[in-house]
């Protein structure tokens, strides 16, 4: 067949690219790749025992699309110097075991040595129903084929030092943690020091210490220099400064970034992606849902009646325990409504730590999607860690958890989420305003860092009596001279009622100017603003402010919801019903949406049900904590929610 001129001129550039690329790649002892179909930039870097980012600095096309016969330019290896050993399995037949009594695939996969999803993948119908005594199911065989990886001569021993893990060495020597366990197959959970693993023989000054008074973030997938901006507050060039390595190589997904110390590595509330996650379902296989509450039923004699209820009135962690777990059945009914079905097992603590132990010790937790409870953080301590050695997704329903292990959901936003809305609700009015900062002398630290960021603003502290101790009043002049002509903020930062009932009452009293417009906001509601004393009417008048937890429940309640519970329970369902409903549904919305609750909760994505919403962030060396909190406002002698 004959070759065309325009044929013959692309193959002419091919052999010239061809050539350029192997005379460059020898001069600078690169070696080129031929893609095959099937590869990614992620199984040729590990052939090459080089990094994707490697691979992506000198191939910045194969970042949009990787092509079939593409040549890719490939930098020599830094993990060099001795042979690696890597081991695959290959199925070479099965058993058949027939169950026995209180086996379990817990107890089976300890038995054979074998994964539990690697028993579900073999005998489908695991997926959705429970192992029955005389079950006969297939038990997979495999055959160990052990692969030696030789290398050419620069990968080096290092001994892990005091307070080192996995990330610390990994970012020390410029590789992912992935990486560093490629190179370590036989690497423990967990490096203790003194412990010896193979890593870059890179020179010592090329290695990154940890610095203290630096925070670090990780790199999420598809994130952009602008996403980051949004997030972290930092330029491009910033992060360049800070992070040399990212001018050659870009941002790449797992990387870790140097960022300073005072930034917040969590998402920003501009940056959240509310989602309704009823239509992203994609994983609808059966789930498991176990849910520890403390409802001490030993002590409930169930034949009388009277006493039961009496006891209920009375035992808060009962009634508590009752109502949530009404809300998650509610919840259970909802997500089989959307195609969703639960295994659920309910245990009661019964606030002891010897029963939760019992209950850890009797049943196996490790083919559970998820836990919720226990609700008080003892108890939840207890089980959150022995659950994170199977690495279950724990949930912390009402408290916050004592150690945020890298399994745990702490779903309880923290005091610094609710301080950094209420700043932000100020710092975001366009109007030009006057910030004032009343305190007493236990909230001294609030009204300094309040200060820090309104650097203007006037502080005005409680007064003391004759014996020094703080008094809980100011005079209305102390307020007047602070105030001045348009709208000003004032911060309340208080627990005691008497204090709220003083301000409140002088401020009201001044709020009468038409030049003036008084805003009383705080980052902290404590109970001393709902004291029986301090007028509602003053606190709508002044358009009360401020960050929760919870939307405040009212007759705003969806009716659907509200006329199902009350049909079940003949009661209106009280604020820890609706907890146990929007926790349980989001839970399971979330993990119908993706492979695992963890995959489910990271990128920002934001939910919200009737009255809690939820946008976990992962903490680098820990588990994941809930930011989403509310700013609500007193309008009408009613309660409303603020949107920033």
């Amino acid at each position: 067949m004959g070759i065309t001129y325009k044929t013959m001129k692309k193959l002419l550039l091919i052999i010239i690219i061809a050539v350029t690329c192997s005379i460059t790649a020898h001069a600078q002892k690169f070696k080129t790749h031929k893609v095959k179909q099937g590869e990614t930039i992620e199984s040729i870097a590990k052939q090459y025992m080089v990094t994707p980012s490697d691979i992506y600095a000198l191939n910045p096309d194969s970042k949009k699309k990787l092509e079939t016969d593409t040549v890719l330019i490939i930098p020599n290896s830094k993990f060099k110097g001795e042979s690696l050993t890597t081991e695959t399995k290959e199925l070479v037949g099965y058993d058949t075991h027939k169950v026995k009594r209180k086996e379990t695939l817990y107890s089976l996969s300890k038995e054979y040595n074998i994964e539990i999803d690697e028993i579900k993948k073999h005998n489908k119908q695991l997926y959705s129903e429970n192992l029955q005594k005389g079950d006969k199911i297939r038990i997979p065989k495999y055959k160990t084929i052990i692969t030696k990886v030789e290398l050419d001569n620069s990968i080096k021993k290092y001994k892990v030092l005091p307070k080192e893990g996995k990330w610390r060495v990994a970012y020390k020597f410029g590789i992912t943690v992935d990486e560093l366990e490629t190179l370590n197959p036989n690497m423990s959970a967990v490096l203790q020091p003194g412990d010896e693993v193979n890593v870059p023989n890179i020179n010592v000054e090329e290695e990154k210490p940890i610095e203290d008074n630096y925070n670090y973030y990780t790199v999420l997938k598809a994130e952009g220099f602008y996403r980051l901006k949004v997030k972290l507050g930092l330029t491009q060039e910033q992060l360049e400064t800070l992070n040399p390595n990212l001018k050659e190589t870009g941002l790449v997904e797992g990387m870790v970034l140097k960022v300073p110390e005072n930034i917040t590595v969590g998402t920003l509330n501009e940056d959240a992606q509310i989602v309704n996650l009823t239509t992203e379902l994609k994983n609808l296989k059966t789930k498991r849902l176990a849910v520890m509450l403390p409802f001490r039923l030993n002590r409930v004699d169930v034949d009388s009646i009277p006493e039961a209820k009496e006891l209920i009135k009375t035992d808060r962690l009962l009634s508590v325990s009752l109502d949530f777990h009404s809300g998650v059945l509610m919840a259970l009914d909802s997500a089989k409504y959307l195609g969703i079905s639960t295994n659920l097992k309910v245990f009661d603590t019964r606030n002891q730590l010897s029963e939760v132990s019992k209950i850890l010790d009797n049943n196996d937790f490790s083919g559970y999607d998820a836990v919720i409870g226990p609700m008080l953080p003892a108890n939840f301590e207890r089980v959150a860690a022995q659950l994170k050695q199977d690495h279950i997704p724990l949930i912390s329903p009402l408290t916050k958890p004592e150690n945020l292990y890298d399994n745990v959901f702490q779903t309880i936003p923290n005091e610094e989420n609710l301080v950094k809305c209420a700043i932000d609700l100020v710092k975001n009015d366009a109007s030009k305003t006057n910030v004032v900062i009343i305190a007493d002398e236990a909230n001294t630290k609030t009204s300094t860092k309040l200060k820090a960021e309104f650097v203007t603003a006037r502080q005005i502290y409680s007064k003391k009596n004759k014996e020094g101790k703080d008094a809980y009043y100011i005079s209305s002049a102390d307020i007047s001279d602070a105030l001045k002509s348009g709208k000003n903020y004032v911060f309340l930062e208080t627990a005691n009622a008497g204090f709220v009932m003083n301000v409140t009452n002088s401020l009201n009293s001044l709020n009468t100017s038409r030049d003036k417009e008084i805003i009383l906001i705080t980052t902290n509601k404590t109970d001393a603003f709902e004291y029986e004393h301090v007028s509602n009417v003053h606190l709508s008048n002044l358009k009360f402010h401020y960050p929760s937890i919870f939307r405040v429940a009212s007759s705003d309640l969806p009716s659907n919801f509200v006329k199902q519970y009350k049909s079940k329970y003949g009661v209106e369902p009280n604020k820890y019903a609706v907890r146990g409903f929007d926790l349980t549904l989001d839970i399971l919305l979330r993990l119908a949406s993706e492979d695992d609750l963890y995959k489910a909760s990271v990128g920002g994505l934001e939910t919200e049900y009737i009255e809690n919403k939820f946008r976990y962030s992962k903490k680098l060396f820990g588990g994941y904590f809930n930011e989403a909190v509310y700013m609500l406002q007193y309008k009408d002698l009613t309660i409303e929610e603020v949107k920033q």
